[in-house]
């Protein structure tokens, strides 16, 4: 393959009608990694249900519009996504992990985590999933199976999560992030800002990265640390 990004059959990008700013910063992040003549976006209103009822039927859409497609392979950013540390080799490397694991169910460029673990690749971590859907690809079957589980009142990013699915995978170290836009979810607010007093969702899911590849060597430094505290007491 030529690059990575020829792997994905389709790639789709989720906006709000309303948000064309957001729209314009992602074009020119995906044009900065060789995506501009590649992504669709997938121009959606407001849901009067609600933004995560919304935000959870958009990726079905696009899930939808892959499948309808013929795609094999469908990639889907949301509109804040912004691209860091971005590698083209580290970018083959996943995608070469996935066609020679045909197992795999879902392939992040950047999220957050209960627990990641060592695969064959070093670019590639097998993950606990925990949040974050800016940035990821479906293979078609696994697609399939998504599409069986319509709206039930739970947001995208908690499904994923309490499908407890050991076949999730992610690119190590993430390329894809967040931006620190205000979140268009009201509900959220308060945690959006928050995130923002923390450095914001880039500055977090580095932290998440870090301490779950790093967690027994933490662990152990404050353990050692406590140890060394009670015997200088002692």
């Amino acid at each position: 393959m030529a690059t990575g990004w020829d792997f994905f059959d389709r790639i789709y990008c989720i906006s709000l009608a309303e948000r064309s700013d957001r729209r314009a910063e992602a074009a020119a992040q995906f044009a900065a990694v060789g995506l501009a003549e590649r992504v669709e976006f997938v121009v959606v209103a407001k849901d009067p249900g609600g933004a995560e009822k919304g935000c959870y039927e958009s990726h079905l859409q696009c899930l939808h519009l892959g499948l309808a497609a013929g795609a094999e392979r469908i990639l889907i950013f949301e509109d804040d996504i912004v691209f860091n540390r971005f590698s083209p080799l580290r970018l083959r490397d996943g995608v070469e992990f996935c066609a020679r694991h045909p197992q795999w169910h879902m392939l992040f460029l950047g999220c957050m985590v209960k627990g990641s673990h060592r695969t064959d690749y070093p670019s590639i971590r097998r993950i606990q999933y925990r949040s974050l859907t800016h940035a990821y690809a479906v293979p078609r079957r696994f697609a399939e199976v998504l599409l069986q589980h319509p709206w039930r009142h739970i947001a995208y990013d908690d499904f994923l999560r309490d499908l407890h699915d050991r076949e999730m995978y992610a690119l190590y170290p993430s390329c894809a992030f967040q931006s620190n836009s205000r979140s268009d979810n009201e509900r959220y607010l308060p945690l959006d800002r928050f995130r923002r007093i923390c450095g914001g969702l880039q500055a977090l899911q580095r932290f998440d990265e870090v301490y779950h590849r790093r967690r027994p060597l933490i662990i152990g430094v404050h353990v050692l640390a406590a140890l060394l505290l009670l015997r200088a007491l002692a």
